[in-house]
């Protein structure tokens, strides 16, 4: 049996390279800027070659797939090395992170021995740590989608399997190696993974028999006072390459003088110039400033067709409207983003915890305490204030609640009205506040860190401005349901209508979005190896219970892309609403070809993952093949 050494050498004959330093991405000139039906530019790359797909049949439908390891189209030894080559020598074979606990891996491309005992005591240690499964080339943060085929273990006989990682990746340094990979990807009909964190709950970051290209090597940052490109602002601005984290741009912003912001996720490891802004990008400062895709002043990308160009409000408009919300993975790969940055600002921060104990175990009373509290939730983001909470167990764990430009005083005195109604309830409390310099410390010192490495599927739904007054009781009854089902539940209370709308409809956002006032993470703890039909339930579970009772509950809600359940019913329109023809034209003339792919994104509608949920494929029209017509299937 080979070495991990020796697989990773022989399996490809892949030569080893010096690693070339990330390029300076703002000395780039695109190789072609205009994309405009005038100009007659093509930036899909032309259409994949017949005997580049594959013909697959799955319960009884006819589909045509990508390339995968074991097709007569998967490209040979000699290939990967010429890819290997133009890459610099940064393409490797993948191994699952846990690989090191197990004597044996069964790849696709052969088997190894990977067992190193101080290796796997460092995975086993840090696998709930966001940041050294970010630091990995291929890692999904939550492992659902990752099919859970290799986690650490103390018994190094038990079976490591590939799993939904991908079979190799290209661990880019230059704007070239991504165009290579994509390329070679395109040109091949591969299955392709852009990754950056690995910071995803729908497994967008994985993908069974893919290519990966990961592009956290991309880490620089420069600033301006003047921004002095298209689009009518002039204020300070900062620009980042594809791989800078929150928690990276953040500390760069508040070394400034005086110190500055930007918008960011709640949690400062997401990176914050690939899907994030493609989803939208919600987050504290988003009754301020709106959603990160509101404040992108351009984008540089890599299209399909491998080229370079900008997008920005005078360049390929179209792409940079469809960038700013309209879905990750969809359009191009995003390798530097240049946002609207802002003066920091003293803030203040409530924590709040209400459990069993508050209410001397009597739980309906602390559902009521918990209807009171979202019964102030249009109240609050009215007044600017930003609310992250949880509910479990049931629990209330309200961490925190913000005041961006207040003191505690303040602060206070918007919230005591919520502790004069639990006091009238009977309902006793823990709470805590402070008063901080800058937002920038209150971020760090407020927010609670996260935790990977966990399984489980997500969903989510948003209580419109309209359902929260009229339908108060029924969305908390709805809460409380999913509670009873075993599901958990992640809110975020903020008014993303406060900027003007002349701006809100330069992004593709769903317009609902513009009236919530609570956006809700819901979880449902399931074991990615767990059987097929296991999944099967905890899906339906998810959709139809979970779900369907906060869709119920506020009717003129939405989904946000980046944190909701792909399969719901009538997707296009939960993400997207009205802005979804503009984004399935978008797609249509950027990526005819599904180059790129992300579950539930414009354009989707035909492809699946068949055979259990591993082969990417296109359902064939009824009449090219001699099955019935494909049906959408899961993923």
């Amino acid at each position: 049996m080979k070495s991990a050494l020796q697989y990773l050498a022989g399996a490809l004959l892949l030569t080893s390279g010096a690693l070339a330093r990330p390029q300076e991405l703002e000395t780039l000139e695109p190789v072609t800027e205009d994309f405009s039906a005038a100009a007659g530019n093509a930036p899909g790359g032309g259409p994949i070659p017949p005997n580049k797909w594959v013909k697959r049949t799955w319960n009884g439908a006819e589909y045509k797939c990508k390339c995968y390891p074991g097709d007569s189209c998967w490209p040979s030894t000699k290939d990967w090395q010429r890819l290997n080559t133009t890459v610099g020598g940064n393409l490797q074979v993948n191994l699952p992170p846990a690989a090191s606990c197990y004597n044996s891996f069964a790849g696709p491309l052969g088997t190894v021995n990977p067992y190193n005992a101080a290796k796997c005591a460092e995975v086993t240690a840090n696998f709930p740590n966001e940041q050294f499964q970010i630091d990995l080339p291929t890692a999904g943060l939550w492992t659902y989608f990752t099919n859970d085929t290799c986690r650490p273990t103390t018994n190094p006989a038990d079976t490591c399997t590939l799993g939904h990682y991908g079979v190799l990746y290209i661990k880019a340094q230059t704007v070239a190696h991504i165009q290579a990979g994509i390329n070679f990807a395109r040109d091949n009909n591969l299955r392709l993974i852009i990754r950056n964190t690995g910071h995803d709950f729908l497994g967008r970051s994985v993908g069974w028999g893919s290519l990966v290209i990961n592009t956290h090597s991309f880490q620089s940052i420069s600033t301006t006072n003047s921004w002095t490109g298209p689009g009518g602002y002039t204020g300070s601005a900062i620009t980042v390459g594809a791989g800078v984290q929150a928690i990276t741009a953040l500390n760069h912003l508040h070394a400034l003088n005086p110190p500055k912001i930007m918008v960011t996720g709640e949690c400062a490891t997401v990176g914050v110039a690939g899907g994030l802004p493609q989803g939208g990008g919600h987050g504290p400062l988003t009754n301020q400033q709106g959603f990160l895709a509101d404040t992108a002043l351009q984008f540089k990308v890599i299209t399909a067709g491998g080229q370079l160009t900008t997008a920005n409000a005078n360049t390929n408009p179209d792409l940079f409207f469809a960038l700013r919300g309209g879905g990750p993975a969809a359009f191009a790969v995003i390798v530097e983003a240049t946002y609207k940055t802002f003066t920091d600002v003293p803030s203040a921060g409530i924590h709040v915890d209400i459990t069993p104990a508050n209410t001397n175990g009597d739980i309906n009373l602390l559902w009521q305490a918990i209807r009171v509290f979202h019964s102030y939730s249009v109240a609050w983001v009215d007044a600017g204030l930003y609310v992250y909470y949880e509910i479990f167990g049931p629990t209330l764990h309200v961490h925190p609640i913000v005041g961006v430009g207040k003191t505690s005083a303040e602060l206070l005195a918007l919230v005591q009205p919520f502790f004069n109604d639990l006091t009238a309830l009977g309902v006793t409390y823990t709470t805590t506040s402070h008063s901080y310099p800058t937002f920038h410390e209150l971020y760090f010192a407020q927010f609670e860190a996260e935790v990977a490495g966990n399984s489980a599927l997500t969903g989510g739904w948003t209580v419109a401005r309209q359902d929260a007054i009229a339908n108060g009781t029924a969305i908390v009854n709805a809460f409380r349901a999913l509670g009873d089902a075993g599901a958990i539940m992640v809110g975020h209370m903020w008014n993303a209508g406060a900027i003007p709308q002349a701006e809100q409809a330069k992004s593709s956002i769903n317009p609902r979005f513009r009236s919530v006032v609570d956006k809700i993470i819901t979880i449902v703890p399931v074991a990615g190896n767990a059987p097929l039909s296991a999944k099967a339930a905890a899906q339906n579970l998810l959709t139809n219970v979970v779900d369907a009772g906060l869709r119920a509950a506020s009717p003129n809600g939405a989904a946000y892309i980046n944190e909701a359940d792909p399969f719901q019913p009538n997707w296009q329109t939960a993400f997207w609403g009205t802005n979804y023809p503009a984004l399935l034209t978008a797609r249509s003339k950027w990526d005819p070809e599904g180059v790129f792919y992300a579950v539930s994104t414009p354009g989707t509608e035909d492809w699946s993952q068949i055979e259990y949920e591993t082969r990417l494929c296109k359902a064939q029209p009824v009449g090219k093949g001699k099955g019935k017509k494909a049906k959408k299937a899961r993923r």
